[in-house]
C-alpha cells in the first residue's frame, strides 16, 4: 500500500485536541495573574490604609499648630526593611511638608475628604501610595487641615502576585500535563484498530487475498474493514475466473494441438521422397508452430498449478533434492547428447532435503536445464550442482555457453520475455521457474559464470530437522 501524502490523522488528532488545552491553560494563566494582581493590590491597600490611618491619629491640632507623636522606633519601623522600602509624608495644609519625605508626589485630581486616593508612581521607585486628606479640630484649637499620604515599594505586591500565580499555576499546568497524556494515550488506542489493519495489509504477499480480521474493531473500521475484504473478494473472485479459464483453454487446446503436431509428423514422413521442396518447408515450419504451440500450453497448465490456490490443493512433503536432480538429469541426458552438449551433475554427500510439491519443483529443474540446453549452442558443457548455503538449498545450473547481457538477466524473468530470438522457446520458462520458487519461500536469479557462461540458481530454504 503506498503512504498517504496527506497529514497524519493522529498528529491532527493531537493538534487539535491539545492546541485548545494549551490556548485555554495560557487563559487561564493570564486570567489567574490579574485575579493574583487584583488580590495583592487589595491586601497592600488595605494595610497601607490601616498604616495611614494609625498615623493620622498619631498627630493631634494644638493652639501653635499640630502636634505629631511618632515615636523613634515607630520611624525604625517603618524604615527597618531595605526590600519592603516605606515613605510617608504628612503636609498642612495639603502640599506643604511637616513631616516625612518630600519627593512624595501629590495624588491625582481632587481627593475628597475623608476619602483615601490609591495610585502608583515610579518616583524615586515603583511604589503603591495611599492618601488620605482629614480636617482635624480639637477644643481650644483651630481646625487644621491635614493629608497623610504612605507609599509602600511593588516589589512585595509583585511577589506576591507571582506567588499566588505559581500556586494557581503550577497545579493548573501539572493536571494539563495529565489530560494530555490521557489524550495521547486515548488517540493511541483509539486508531490501534488503523494501525492492525495497516499491518495486515502491508505484512501479505501480493497474492494474498484472504479477508482483513480485526479484533474488537469499533464500526467505523469495521466499516473500513468490511470494505477492504469486499474489494478482496472481489479481486479474488476474478482472478480465480481468469486462472480457471487458462486451465480449461490450456486443457482444450491440448489434445488438438498433439493431433495438429502428430498429422505434421505423418504429412513430413509422406513427403519425404517427394519432389517439391516447398511444400516440404511449408509442412515443417507447420510442425514447428504446433510444437511450440504444445509447449506453451503445458507451461500454461505448469503456471496453473503454481498458484497460490493451486500449491495449498496439491499438499507438500520433504522433497530430496538430491533425488530430484537425478532423475531430471538422467531424464535430459539424451537430449543435451543430441543437441551437442555434455550434461553432468556435482551432488554433495549428505542428503539435501527441502519442504514443497515434487512435482512443482521437478517443473523448475527440467526448465532451466531446458533453457541451458537451447540457449548454451552445441559444445556446450552444462553442470546440475547442488549445495547447501546456510539456511537454504541452492540448485545451480551452470553452462559454458555465451551467457546473458547483464541488462536482461532480471528482465527475463518477466513472463513471455525471451533473451534470444533463436529456439523454439515462447518466454515462460524462467518466469514459471520464479513462481514456482516464490510458492516455496525461495528465489530465482541468473549469475554469470567464470570465465564465461551462465549459472541460472534455484534457492530454496532447507528443510526443517
Amino acid at each position: 500500500m503506498n503512504a498517504s501524502t496527506g497529514r497524519s490523522l493522529h498528529r491532527q488528532l493531537l493538534l487539535w485536541l491539545l492546541l485548545p488545552q494549551i490556548v485555554l491553560w495560557l487563559v487561564a494563566a493570564f486570567g489567574a495573574y490579574r485575579v493574583a494582581s487584583r488580590h495583592a493590590d487589595e491586601l497592600v491597600d488595605a494595610s497601607l490604609l490601616q498604616a495611614a490611618r494609625a498615623l493620622a491619629r498619631q498627630i493631634r491640632p494644638t493652639a501653635s499648630g499640630l502636634f505629631v507623636d511618632l515615636p523613634r522606633s515607630a520611624q525604625d519601623i517603618l524604615a527597618a526593611d531595605p526590600e519592603d522600602r516605606v515613605m510617608y509624608m504628612v503636609s498642612s495644609p495639603p502640599g506643604q511638608l511637616l513631616l516625612g519625605d518630600a519627593r512624595m508626589p501629590a495624588p491625582p485630581g481632587t481627593p475628597a475628604l475623608g476619602e483615601p486616593v490609591f495610585f502608583d508612581t515610579a518616583v524615586p521607585e515603583p511604589m503603591r501610595v495611599v492618601s488620605l486628606d482629614l480636617r482635624l479640630s480639637a477644643a481650644g484649637a483651630p481646625e487644621q487641615a491635614l493629608r497623610v499620604q504612605l507609599a509602600r515599594s511593588s516589589k512585595p505586591r509583585e511577589l506576591l502576585a507571582r506567588r499566588m500565580l505559581l500556586d494557581t499555576a503550577l497545579p493548573l499546568s501539572l493536571l494539563i500535563a495529565l489530560m494530555s497524556m490521557g489524550v495521547w494515550a486515548g488517540i493511541r488506542r483509539g486508531l490501534r484498530p488503523l494501525a492492525e489493519l495497516q499491518q495486515q495489509m502491508e505484512g501479505r504477499r501480493a497474492d494474498a487475498l484472504d479477508p482483513v480480521e480485526l479484533q474488537a474493531a469499533p464500526p467505523e473500521v469495521g466499516a473500513l474493514a468490511g470494505a477492504v475484504n469486499e474489494l478482496l473478494g472481489q479481486v479474488q473472485h476474478s482472478l480465480a475466473t481468469q486462472r480457471r479459464f487458462i486451465s480449461d483453454a490450456a486443457h482444450q487446446l491440448r489434445t488438438p494441438l498433439a493431433g495438429l503436431k502428430s498429422q505434421t509428423e505423418l504429412a513430413l514422413a509422406a513427403v519425404d521422397g517427394a519432389a517439391d521442396p516447398a511444400l516440404r518447408q511449408r509442412l515443417q515450419r507447420v510442425h514447428e508452430s504446433a510444437v511450440r504451440g504444445a509447449r506453451l500450453v503445458s507451461q500454461l497448465l505448469v503456471l496453473a498449478r503454481a498458484e497460490p490456490e493451486a500449491v495449498a490443493a496439491q499438499g507438500w512433503a520433504v522433497v530430496d533434492c538430491g533425488e530430484l536432480v537425478r532423475e531430471v538429469a538422467a531424464e535430459w541426458v539424451p537430449r543435451a547428447l543430441a543437441a551437442g552438449c555434455d550434461l553432468g551433475v556435482d551432488l554433495p554427500n549428505e542428503p539435501v532435503t527441502v519442504p514443497g510439491v515434487a512435482l512443482l519443483l521437478r517443473e523448475a529443474l527440467v526448465n532451466l536445464v531446458d533453457n541451458a540446453i537451447r540457449y548454451a549452442g552445441p559444445g556446450a558443457v552444462l553442470t546440475v550442482r547442488l549445495r547447501r548455503a546456510d539456511a537454504d538449498v541452492w540448485i545451480d545450473v551452470e553452462d559454458n555457453g555465451p551467457g546473458l547481457a547483464p541488462e536482461l538477466r532480471e528482465r527475463v524473468f518477466e513472463r513471455f520475455v525471451r533473451g534470444s530470438t533463436t529456439g523454439e522457446g515462447c518466454g515462460l520458462g524462467l518466469a514459471i521457474v520464479r513462481e514456482i520458487a516464490e510458492r516455496h519461500g525461495g528465489s530465482a536469479s541468473l549469475l554469470p559464470a567464470a570465465p564465461r557462461g551462465c549459472i541460472a540458481r534455484l534457492a530454496l530454504p532447507l528443510a526443517s530437522p
